[in-house]
């Protein structure tokens, strides 16, 4: 195996990482907003599937879901202002 070829290796194996961190990133932000919604769903589904009332958890999934569409209106990037007005 020739150098380039070696190099060229480990450049694809560096753009694959980078790619698999972005993902990574973006599912936890979106897990961190949506997951209250997540986990009441899915318990709404698993007591649906075993033959119970799963209305319950599915009210719990809206209130969470329009909780976080609240909270993501309220962010947006004209309100970001992050460290910069700490040290004034």
């Amino acid at each position: 195996m020739s150098k380039q070829h070696k190099k060229q290796a480990g450049q694809g194996m560096t753009e694959y990482i980078i790619v698999v961190a972005l993902v990574a990133v973006a599912a936890i932000a979106v897990y961190q907003i949506f997951g209250q919604v997540i986990r009441s769903q899915t318990a709404a589904m698993a007591k649906e599937l075993a033959g119970e009332d799963g209305s319950e958890q599915s009210r719990a999934a809206q209130t969470a879901a329009e909780a976080a569409a609240a909270q993501t209106a309220a962010k947006t990037l004209k309100s970001f202002t992050g460290n910069a007005g700490a040290g004034q």
